[in-house]
């Protein structure tokens, strides 16, 4: 595998091209890490890596510069970690990068932090490289990366609040219902299907869950749906 001296010069992107492929950005401290994951994900399908970065401060000012769809985000780097990043990264100018946070163990507290912060999801490091490739891909499409087993564990170490808790306007009981199924990693075809509704109002019972919650996104507000007491952690559904 050939290695990146420096993250920050510019490198030619490495991987499918095309108006369908995601444009990926990896951070890491590594090299090494950082050099097989470009070599490995750029062998995916669909997949292009138009940069690199040894740091988070690297990270946002990279991810500004070359606009990719995703960043693949760790969360232990000098400067600044990658939870962070990920928050000045999303709290920054419109359209931002979704952010797949990248960790080597799963009960890392750090990793729930970071979802708090916006991070679309997080794979681990001992993944298989096809699955890291698709959480990539369900990241630039907009879904949840969830598992939700270790998110339950990592949650789970966390003091619980009360369903009364839960930030800005009560939902409904049918939005109640949709965030315990979003808790369980369910996408919103399988949303759909659950609640025998349309493709379409099953995203609209989605957006109204984030709004109302003040979420980020879908990983986020199933955090806030443990935290508050809304989904106990191991019973989910």
């Amino acid at each position: 595998m050939t290695g990146v001296t420096d993250p920050t010069d510019p490198i030619e992107p490495t991987g499918p091209t095309g108006p369908t492929g995601v444009t990926l950005l990896i951070a890491d401290d590594d090299e090494v890490t950082r050099s097989g994951l470009r070599t490995l994900l750029a062998a995916q399908p669909g997949i292009t890596v138009v940069g690199e970065a040894a740091d988070g401060v690297e990270a946002v000012e990279r991810a500004r510069l070359l606009r990719p769809d995703v960043v693949l985000m760790d969360v232990r780097m000098p400067r600044r970690n990658g939870i962070e990043a990920t928050r000045q990264l999303l709290a920054g100018p419109p359209g931002p990068p979704k952010v797949v946070v990248i960790t080597t163990f799963e009960n890392d507290g750090y990793v729930t932090a970071a979802l708090s912060a916006g991070a679309s999801g997080f794979v681990l490091k001992r993944l298989p490289v096809r699955q890291i490739a698709e959480a990539v891909r369900v990241a630039a499409a907009g879904e949840a990366i969830l598992f939700p087993a270790a998110l339950r564990r990592m949650v789970a170490a966390r003091p619980l609040g009360s369903a009364e808790a839960l930030p800005r306007a009560a939902l409904t009981g049918r939005e109640e219902e949709v965030l315990r199924l979003m808790a369980t990693g369910l996408s919103n075809p399988e949303l759909a299907e659950t609640l025998t509704v349309s493709l379409e109002t099953a995203k609209t019972h989605v957006g109204n869950v984030l709004t109302k919650l003040g979420a980020q996104n879908r990983t986020h507000a199933v955090v806030i749906a443990y935290e508050s007491g809304l989904v106990v952690p191991g019973f989910p559904g």
